[in-house]
């Protein structure tokens, strides 16, 4: 696919507020809009005292920790409704924590369509007191609460829902659960639609601060961090919990940050822009990371060949999170929870094992129905839209297969497939945008044709009858062609022009000092010009990464890769002994014990 890049605009530092930086730091702070020295403070060294909001300014927050409060007090039962990705998993972790660091007892609610380590007579129990954990299958019950839960919740005389990463929108199931004697607690970061479901409480940072009736959100009055992801909004809780109640329950000041690894792995895997609060919680979720004692997360980075004290965001976003994503694609997702939650070093060890397995059964899948999409694509005449689907494709591994059509097609796609107990009938399938065009307002420029959908700016799901997928494309492209707003992304952006001479110690500290990076913060992106590719070599199980030995001449060879990539991967061809310029960024890498610095390929021209 072909890549724009421009260099970054030069911006004079008029103010010479950034005296003090190095010259190339000092370029890399203005490139992101960073002006001050108070900016670049906060920026380089966040602090959790001064960067983190109080929680109790959320939307609900107050209402919501006060019924926590009185549910433990009365030894009512509990339930934790998590979403099944990897931000609500880590959600359900984090809450799982905060209970059991009070010492409430915490469990798994048993679900009806597969054994969760509870018998189905312990499940119409009514017996149980404490908190237990559901989270719903991706298959049968899809995204959100759902009736059947809800009616066994009732049964099981449940009197406190919380969720976590969803309920924003949920009115019905909100409404038979209150109207029914439980309360419902919804932690969500989803955008609001025009009415409020009638919860007790609704904690999510999009609304105003204040609560307001059911239909009336609007307020300027706001959660100063609005894009926080669902266990980050799951995180403030806690903290707010922490705060008002942490000495009744003697829980020591600060305790609540050892859950940061959750929030930060939710953070930086839900793909919310790491810039302000949400900075603080994935720069802090880092360093907790490194060291935590989650014996789950130990055993699979160890698996992973990981050394966790040197862990970077790259690894978490490419190798921790499509784990944990994949027991909700391929299994249960209780199996990713328990793998996080689990302190017994044995199981937790065996689950790590799982979910590794699962995730390599997942890649053959995706690697099988991406031949077919080849295939079938080749023969087809493209539009600005692709609509594609089978209905033997697994809908949990839709959303990957997605991302790999947009990412070598470049321009919008819906991927759909056909399963669960509606499988005869309804069509489920997700959607990736390139930026052309927001996904979720073209859906809803075209609701009629479909029957439900949701997501965010660039991604969504979705569901149609069987009759109407066949003809979807052709609506979707007619209603683009209406919507489009001046094509792709924009260029991406070089930071500055470097020689190999400067893939060094001293450079790559530099550049760490502004990680995390991720959405909002990418990393620095540098042009390296006319350089000799000196040789090439392909590397990995099945010899698909490259590998660049450059030369030029200010420095020693240095060495450049791109996974999933050959000669022929990038904008320009590449032959030995041939001049290119490279677009780059720096890394260190800790593999087999040895640390190098090396380049990342973006493009080659």
């Amino acid at each position: 696919m072909q890549r724009t890049f421009a260099h970054a605009p030069e911006i004079e530092d008029d103010s010479h507020s950034l005296v003090g930086y190095s010259p190339l730091l000092t370029r890399l702070l203005l490139n992101r809009g960073i002006r001050t020295a108070e900016d670049a403070e906060r920026y380089l060294k966040p602090s959790y005292e001064r960067d983190m909001h109080d929680p109790l300014t959320m939307h609900d927050m107050e209402k919501a920790v006060v019924r926590i409060f009185e549910a433990i007090e009365g030894k009512e039962k509990i339930v934790v409704y998590a979403d099944y990705d990897c931000d609500g998993i880590p959600g359900a972790v984090i809450l799982h924590d905060l209970f059991t660091k009070i010492g409430v007892p915490v469990s798994i609610y048993p679900h009806t369509n597969h054994d969760d380590g509870a018998s189905r007579a312990e499940q119409s129990s009514s017996s149980w007191y404490g908190v237990r954990v559901y989270i719903p299958d991706r298959h049968e019950e899809g995204y959100g609460l759902n009736k059947e839960s809800i009616e066994q919740f009732i049964g099981n005389e449940v009197k406190l829902i919380i969720t976590i990463d969803l309920g924003t929108t949920d009115h019905e199931d909100i409404a038979e659960a209150q109207a029914n004697g439980i309360d419902v607690i919804v932690t969500d970061h989803h955008i609001p639609h025009e009415h409020l479901p009638n919860a007790f409480a609704i904690v999510n940072p999009k609304l105003g601060r204040v609560s307001m009736d059911s239909t009336r959100h609007e307020s300027a009055d706001s959660y100063a961090e609005p894009m926080l992801c669902g266990s980050g909004v799951a995180f403030k809780l806690v903290q707010a919990f922490v705060k008002k109640y942490g000495e009744y329950f003697k829980i020591n000041e600060g305790w609540e940050k050892w859950l940061l690894d959750m929030a930060g792995l939710a953070t930086l895997s839900d793909m919310v822009p790491l810039v302000g609060e949400n900075r603080t919680i994935a720069s802090f979720g880092m360093q907790v990371f490194r060291k935590s004692p989650r014996p789950g997360l130990q055993q699979l980075l160890r698996k992973l060949n990981i050394d966790q004290r040197t862990i970077v965001e790259d690894d978490i976003t490419f190798m921790v999170t499509p784990r944990i994503n994949a027991a909700s694609r391929m299994d249960s997702p209780m199996r990713a929870f328990e793998m996080l939650s689990e302190r017994d070093e044995a199981k937790a060890g065996a689950l790590a094992e799982h979910l590794t397995k699962i995730n390599d059964e997942r890649k053959t899948l995706v690697a099988g129905i991406m031949k077919d999409v080849k295939h079938t694509l080749a023969e087809r005449e493209l539009g600005p839209i692709i609509v594609i689907g089978n209905p033997k494709w697994r809908v949990g591994i839709l959303g990957l297969v997605a991302g790999k059509i947009m990412d070598e097609f470049d321009r919008p796609v819906f991927v759909w497939g056909r399963e669960g107990t509606n499988g005869d009938t309804v069509v489920k399938g997700s959607c990736r945008s390139n930026g052309a065009v927001n996904v979720v307002r073209l859906m809803e420029t075209a609701k009629e044709h479909f029957l439900d959908f949701g997501g965010h700016e660039l991604a969504g799901g979705f569901s149609v009858s069987q009759e109407s997928v066949h003809f979807l494309e052709e609506k979707l492209c007619t209603i683009f062609a209406t919507m489009e707003q001046g094509g792709a992304l924009p260029p991406s952006m070089i930071d500055a022009t470097l020689s190999l001479s400067d893939i060094n110690e001293k450079t790559s500290q530099l550049i760490s000092t502004l990680a995390p990076f991720g959405l909002g913060n990418a990393k620095p992106t540098f042009l390296f010009s006319q350089v000799r590719v000196e040789r090439i070599k392909m590397f990995g199980k099945e010899k698909n990464h490259l590998e660049l030995t450059l030369g030029d001449s200010t420095a020693p060879e240095k060495v450049a890769i791109a996974f999933f990539a050959n000669e022929n991967s990038f904008s320009k061809p590449v032959q030995i002994g041939q001049a290119i310029d490279l677009v780059a960024t720096i890394e260190k890498s800790y593999f087999a014990g040895r640390t190098t610095i090396r380049l990342r390929i973006v493009d080659i021209q």
